[in-house]
């Protein structure tokens, strides 16, 4: 019995086996031991710690480094984790792991649904801005062209009540026909103001999309309506006054997923 356990276990105490890990040979054997120690219902919870033990111990450094360096490196930590621990102790140690990591992850999470959270208030705040710059009116036609087919173009009338001079606006355009859920056309366009439109100035534009675009190709009826939308406008130093980047869907969903496991 003695010898049994000179081979593999350490005792101290009250008698609970623990790892001895001197040697590669004692420590498989004393971790096999130590596991049989364990009562069944805890066997799966020894096991979850042992693992966490070992990964805790993983360093990049350590898997980058050429030929026998880095493995040895591991074991060596590894074994240094273990040794003359409990069954009782690396159950305790692997949760307390277990435990500093959710937190980690915890933290992060917090901070990330604080960053799209303030992406979401900025895009709101940029659409309430963006409507003092208002679209007075807006039409779109195909039109007939000698020799060059149908030409599309965007006439839009704006008047700028934004307190910022304006050198280029960007839109989201949208043809559809009333009572139709799905419209005829929805893409972007953007125009690059000569001279910029200072505060409180109107101006009407024609605008020729490329014939060869979306927009060119449009085939929707006589009773469809042009309408556009203003997505984002820059200033005279050519950086962004109000709008631009939106959450995606993804971003959106991540920040609910984020939220509801969290909170926040």
């Amino acid at each position: 019995m003695l010898a049994l356990l000179a081979v593999g276990l350490s005792l101290v105490g009250c008698g609970e086996p623990r790892i001895d890990a001197s040697t590669k040979e004692k420590l498989k054997e004393s971790s096999a031991s130590v596991r049989e120690s364990v009562s069944d219902e805890r066997r799966a919870e020894f096991d979850e710690a042992m693992k966490i033990l070992a990964f805790s111990q993983v360093d990049m450094k350590d898997l980058t480094a050429s030929g026998a360096t880095g493995g040895a490196n591991l074991e060596d930590k590894l074994r240094e984790s273990l040794e003359g621990k409990s069954a009782s102790e690396i159950i305790a140690a692997g949760a307390k792991i277990k435990g500093e990591r959710a937190e980690r992850e915890r933290q992060q999470a917090l901070k990330e649904i604080v960053e799209l959270e303030k992406k979401v208030q900025e895009s709101a705040d940029a659409k309430e801005s963006l409507k003092a710059f208002e679209v007075v009116s807006s039409r779109f036609e195909l039109k007939e062209e000698r020799y060059m087919g149908k030409r599309p173009i965007i006439e839009l009338k704006v008047r700028n009540g934004t307190p910022h001079a304006v050198a280029r606006a960007y839109f989201e355009g949208t043809i559809a026909s009333p009572g139709r859920a799905v419209p005829w056309l929805k893409d972007s366009f953007n125009y690059s103001i000569s001279g910029g439109l200072e505060p409180g100035e109107e101006s009407e534009w024609s605008l020729a999309p490329n014939m060869f675009s979306d927009w060119g190709k449009v085939n929707a009826p006589s009773d469809a309506i042009f309408t556009a939308t203003v997505t984002r406008l820059d200033g005279s130093d050519g950086t962004s006054l109000y709008g631009g980047e939106e959450l995606s869907e993804r971003q959106l969903k991540r920040l609910a997923e984020l939220k509801s496991k969290f909170g926040g």
